[in-house]
């Protein structure tokens, strides 16, 4: 897959929604960790209108616990392959393990979401070795210490050094340009105020436009401070906006509906429409 197409050029971005098999992920922990409601969650997200599909089956949650090799196989690759039989969406697996992620694309994942930085060092070689497409992360410590250990001044120029980083240790081990995409990092060991300067300033982290820009800030804490009194789909929704002005090309959200109906009430961007997903299979090898 070139993820050259995930560009907006000029367009509404493109939406990632969120599936997690897990029992303790922040939000919705327990919800779809079974093969049967992954897959009926699956359908219903593309049915509002994602484009990707984002499995995970370990929590990056502040104070999340890590979890063996053996325990995130078993819960991503049911939901991957069941996932994969209903729908020809791309599928995506958030996972920083090489195992779980060679597992995955031999069960029918298309990209690969590693938040940790290629914290395991195979991890790169894995996507490099099979040509699956990559999303590269900047973060500041990891999940025990998000809370409580944040970056120390610029956030914007320590994503951008940290992302500079990554894509070249990813193109040295042989990953192409067209298969990489980044994202800054909102929340993963950030500020309330680093976060939303990484929202607004999303354009930068794209390298004169040279990668497509990914943008989580779905349900996150630090929502909270800037849209008091919303509900936290409706706060996701607002910051959705933000950093679509800001030039992100890629929105993961938990709840697309939520957003959907907020691009609505408040231009310049709206979703895309519905079965425009599948004109995705076009680049799939």
């Amino acid at each position: 897959m070139n993820v050259r197409h995930f560009f907006r050029n000029g367009g509404p971005p493109v939406i990632m929604g969120v599936l997690n098999v897990t029992p303790d992920s922040f939000s919705d922990g327990g919800r779809w960790n079974d093969p049967e409601r992954a897959v009926a969650h699956a359908v219903e997200l593309v049915e509002c209108g994602a484009d990707i599909i984002d499995i995970g089956g370990e929590s990056t949650r502040p104070g999340a616990d890590p979890v063996s090799e053996g325990v995130e196989l078993s819960r991503v690759l049911p939901a991957v392959k069941a996932v994969r039989a209903v729908t020809d969406v791309p599928i995506s697996v958030d996972t920083m393990k090489a195992t779980v992620a060679r597992e995955a694309i031999g069960a029918g994942a298309d990209i690969i979401n590693d938040v940790s930085g290629f914290a395991d060092r195979s991890m790169v070689t894995v996507v490099a070795d099979t040509g699956t497409p990559v999303i590269v992360m900047s973060c500041y410590g990891d999940p025990s210490t998000f809370r409580t250990e944040c970056i120390p001044g610029d956030a914007v120029a320590y994503a951008r050094s940290t992302l500079d980083r990554l894509i070249h240790e990813a193109e040295t081990a042989g990953v192409r340009r067209d298969r990489i995409i980044v994202d800054p990092g909102v929340g993963f060991g950030t500020t309330s105020q680093q976060s939303m300067a990484l929202l607004r300033s999303a354009r930068e982290f794209s390298f004169g436009g040279a990668f497509p820009v990914l943008i989580g800030p779905s349900r996150k804490r630090f929502l909270a401070d800037f849209f008091p009194g919303m509900d936290r789909d409706e706060a996701t929704a607002e910051a959705c906006r933000i950093a679509a002005e800001g030039g992100a090309d890629i929105l993961r959200v938990h709840d697309i509906s939520s957003t959907c109906q907020r691009r609505r009430r408040h231009p310049p961007y709206s979703l895309p429409p519905r079965g425009a997903s599948a004109s995705h299979q076009e680049t799939l090898r």
